[in-house]
């Protein structure tokens, strides 16, 4: 019962400025706060909205583009959460043991990206990119594209959920975790290039090499600017990132065009409402809407 992709239906009809949740899903204050995520990098917190809905909340740099990727990948048969980005949202009680720049007046915070799964459905496992039940299918395939149109470099397997939906007993496998996109396509010493920054979008490697029957992608790309940086001293994480790479090479050309059609069917106001949806600057969203037509045109050429 494992399932990693479903038919989107007709594409152009869907909202992507509220995405798989829709408006009426959005999360409603006022909020209480439930608890701390104290070991994940970014600081992560769980409240509990007007409706008794509860949410988890990420601040920084990966609480807009997460938006924009989950949108994307909902768009065209990829499972994802129900996720939101509240420009401002007071949370009474709110208790973090990091410091955070998106944290004003000690409750209040900005650019709040709020995710839920939706009802009936529980997180039970992780699942990695070489060993899981689709290899060489069409379906994974298209989701490895979709990295590299994303520039989604975080590819851990932390980053991959599995979730049992209680209504239909199949297991949905979706990448959880994508706020690590639209800027450099690997890791740095210092990421605040890495999430979010068009300027870096725009000047990354999409497609790198192409035969009569395969593409390579440049994300994710090999992590050697972390080793330059740190002048060795982040080796451990450079030799964990290594070996992602290959995540992005040696796609089957049809599988790669069969993404690009399904991107394909998205207007540019679609497009636009995505990068809207997570409150970039009218001037970052046109630039992006620009980039990703252009890889989209890319993918339906090949």
């Amino acid at each position: 019962n494992a399932v990693l992709w479903q038919d989107p239906g007709d594409i152009a009809s869907k909202n992507l400025f509220y995405g798989s949740g829709g408006e009426d899903g959005q999360p409603k204050p006022p909020f209480k706060f439930v608890d701390q995520d104290k070991h994940d990098s970014n600081p992560k917190f769980d409240v509990e909205d007007a409706d008794g809905h509860k949410w988890r909340v990420k601040l920084g740099a990966e609480a807009r583009p997460q938006i924009v990727a989950s949108r994307l990948l909902w768009a065209v048969g990829y499972f994802a959460e129900d996720d939101y980005v509240l420009p401002k949202a007071t949370v009474p009680g709110l208790h973090l043991h990091r410091t955070a720049h998106s944290v004003e007046n000690g409750d209040e915070v900005i650019d709040a990206h709020f995710a839920r799964k939706p009802s009936g459905e529980k997180r039970i496992a992780s699942w990695r990119w070489k060993e899981n039940p689709f290899s060489g299918t069409r379906e994974l395939n298209g989701l490895r594209v979709m990295m590299a149109v994303l520039n989604s470099w975080d590819l851990k397997s932390e980053n991959n959920a599995v979730y049992s939906d209680k209504k239909t007993g199949q297991e949905l496998f979706l990448v959880s975790d994508t706020g690590a996109s639209f800027g450099t396509n690997s890791t740095r010493m210092q990421n605040v290039h890495g999430k979010g920054n068009v300027k870096k979008y725009a000047e990354s490697k999409f497609i790198t090499h192409e035969s009569e029957t395969e593409v390579s992608f440049g994300t994710p790309s090999p992590p050697n600017d972390l080793l330059m940086e740190s002048g060795g001293m982040l080796a451990p994480l450079y030799f964990k990132r290594l070996g992602y790479d290959w995540i992005g090479r040696d796609i089957p050309r049809v599988d790669a065009r069969w993404i690009g059609s399904l991107l394909g069917q998205l207007s540019h106001q679609q497009l636009v409402d995505a990068f809207s949806a997570a409150h970039f600057t009218p001037d970052e969203t046109n630039e992006y809407v620009t980039i990703l037509e252009q890889r989209i045109a890319e993918l339906k050429s090949l």
